[in-house]
């Protein structure tokens, strides 16, 4: 796992920047590598990579990586689980390896197949390509969004850049981009609390790739070019059958995602996504250790500690608990935020992180998570219920599913940001038609992308896979952003097996009763009910048949600690109504739906603007 830095301009015009310069933007990214840090120069291109060693820690596995005659030129941040794979074909066609990591695999895939290579990989991945005889450059997301990689492209001095990178602080380290708000992306932040909308973030100028998305710019041209595709329907098309046993290739999946030369460990909150993972993991780690956070004795905690040791006794693994005090929530809130240059998104990344630090000072590198089954397998009981309402016209539910979506899940709605913008702000969202022509475009291109029904499948029961599918789209990728950013944070690569293009794809084909089943009068709902059926000879029934949590924290309670930064923070001043500071300030446990996105925007605006 590693942090990568790509910057390019037109053919024959250097990269203007010193060496100082491009390592002061690369080592922004210091925390995602701390092993090793180099920089590449090839003509209007440079390459900077920082390293986290996990596979083949040699200088052998260094990037930037090129080929012999340097062509070609390779920055890439994530994990080849079908390495083994892929590496023996291209050894088939002749090519000699030099390492055993991955990136090696990755690179030369690239070169022999071009974009085609995208779909075969199976990983995580973030990555950027040169080559130069053709003057392009390849920038690739993985397709359910596990890796972040961020682009900006404008002028500068008169010419065409572009600078892509893991983090957007590297981006604007970078001495002739500044810093500025995006009005329309903070908005949206307050009413979802996600840090990305579709390619939008919170800062102006810079977008994110979108899951899947693979963007070719042309240095050649008077101006750079981009073209782009999507990588999803591609994978879907080399989905195993439904008939495929969900167990046997979540145990598989574990298994390929087991693979490093460093120690690691599984997260467990004693819910039975992370418990499937430990099982599948335990058999092949003879000395794994798990670790779960939370706030004990709280009242909040769900039971997380408890649920996580029967796990952990009944599997024989060893446990290790992180637990989170109110202290240590409002020390760590804003030093997250500082260092990863982005509000939070669930109080819950507070956990994660401790959690990530806790393991990582005990030697662990990579830790394995569950995250994902909820949102391959209907998981989430309320937004499914919600939705089924929702095709039932329910009379309260908005005909429209992308707005339906905003609605069901706001944190601040759009109809209530009159109480909550001053003027100017709230002309310049213009009524949030950003955020609504976002979801609405999602949820369209959810429904012209469905599958084939399945067979005895009803109507209703196909339009509640398709609030599935969206479930995928918008809301998986925001969690993995938020698995990814905290533990990066502690330089922990974060791995899930349940996030993965093959499960992703076969829980995909699955009818929806296999999925969720709504609530009747004779018996209540249920979700994941193929992935409970598979693990239920190896859990204990009262952890297959637990309801969803995810190291919870009584936040609510804690929030009065950082109210002061509504008052210091100018953006906070420039964007928040008196009145709407006034009400949280006066009961902000009352207000927490909208004391959490404001205060941490207010943190924000502290971290870039004073």
């Amino acid at each position: 796992m590693c942090g990568i830095l790509a910057i390019a301009t037109l053919a024959g015009a250097p990269v203007d920047l010193s060496d100082a310069q491009a390592i002061a933007m690369r080592d922004r990214l210091a925390h995602r590598g701390p092993d090793d840090a180099t920089l590449l120069r090839r003509a209007n291109v440079l390459l900077a990579h920082r390293r986290l060693s996990v596979i083949d820690p040699t200088p052998a596995g260094r990037q930037p990586m090129s080929s012999p005659d340097d062509r070609y030129s390779l920055i890439y941040n994530g994990e080849l689980y079908n390495d083994a794979d892929l590496r023996a074909e291209l050894e088939r066609s002749g090519v000699r390896f030099r390492s055993s990591c991955d990136t090696e695999t990755v690179l030369q895939a690239l070169i022999a197949w071009g974009a085609d290579a995208l779909p075969r990989f199976r990983g995580m991945y973030a990555l950027a390509f040169h080559d130069a005889k053709n003057q392009t450059l390849t920038l690739a997301r993985d397709p359910l969004g596990i890796k972040p990689l961020y682009l900006w492209t404008g002028q500068i001095a008169g010419r065409s850049h572009a600078v892509a990178a893991s983090e957007i602080p590297a981006i604007l380290a970078h001495p002739h981009i500044s810093a500025r708000p995006d009005i329309l992306g903070v908005s949206a932040y307050l009413t979802t609390i996600r840090t990305v909308t579709r390619e939008r973030t919170l800062f102006e100028g810079v977008r994110s790739l979108r899951p899947g998305e693979r963007i070719t710019i042309d240095l050649r041209a008077d101006t750079l070019r981009e073209t782009s595709s999507d990588l999803w329907e591609t994978l879907a098309a080399q989905a195993p059958s439904p008939a495929d046993d969900l167990r046997s290739q979540v145990m598989r999946s574990v298994r390929l995602h087991l693979r490093a030369d460093v120690p690691t460990c599984c997260l467990l909150s004693g819910g039975l996504d992370s418990s499937a993972i430990v099982a599948s993991a335990a058999p092949h780690c003879p000395s794994l250790r798990t670790y779960c956070s939370g706030a004990p004795n709280t009242g909040a905690d769900s039971d997380d500690f408890p649920a996580a040791r029967l796990v952990a006794n009944h599997l024989g693994v060893a446990h290790t608990e992180a637990p989170i005090t109110r202290e240590l929530f409002l020390e760590r809130w804003p030093d997250m935020i500082a260092r990863q240059g982005l509000p939070l998104s669930t109080p819950n990344e507070v956990a994660i992180n401790e959690v990530a630090r806790t393991l990582r000072a005990q030697g662990h590198v990579v830790a394995l998570s569950g995250e994902g089954a909820d949102e391959l397998l209907g998981g989430y009981e309320i937004p499914m219920l919600q939705a089924w309402e929702h095709i039932n016209a329910a009379p309260h539910m908005p005909t429209d599913p992308g707005l339906f979506h905003i609605l069901a899940n706001a944190w601040i709605p759009p109809s209530a940001k009159a109480g909550v913008l001053n003027e100017p702000a709230l002309r310049a969202i213009e009524s949030d038609s950003a955020l609504i022509d976002a979801y609405q475009q999602e949820f369209a291109w959810v429904e012209a992308t469905r599958p084939s029904k399945m067979p005895r499948e009803s109507e209703r029961e196909a339009r509640l896979q398709d609030h599935l599918r969206f479930h995928r789209r918008m809301n998986l990728p925001n969690l993995l952003q938020r698995l990814d950013s905290a533990t990066m944070l502690e330089s922990v690569e974060s791995r899930t097996p349940f996030a993965d293009a093959r499960i992703a794809a076969l829980c995909e084909r699955l009818p929806m009763s296999r999925k969720y089943t709504p609530p009747t009068l004779a018996a209540p709902a249920h979700t994941k009910l193929a992935l409970r059926e598979a693990f239920a000879p190896d859990l204990p029934e009262q952890i297959v048949s637990r309801p969803k949590a995810s190291f919870p924290l009584p936040f609510q309670g804690w929030l009065d600690g950082h109210l002061p930064a509504l008052e210091r923070s100018s953006l906070a001043r420039e964007l928040f109504t008196d009145a709407a500071r006034a009400a949280v300030n006066h009961n902000p446990a009352q207000t927490w739906h909208m004391a959490w996105p404001m205060i941490n925007i207010a943190l924000w605006g502290e971290r870039w603007w004073g």
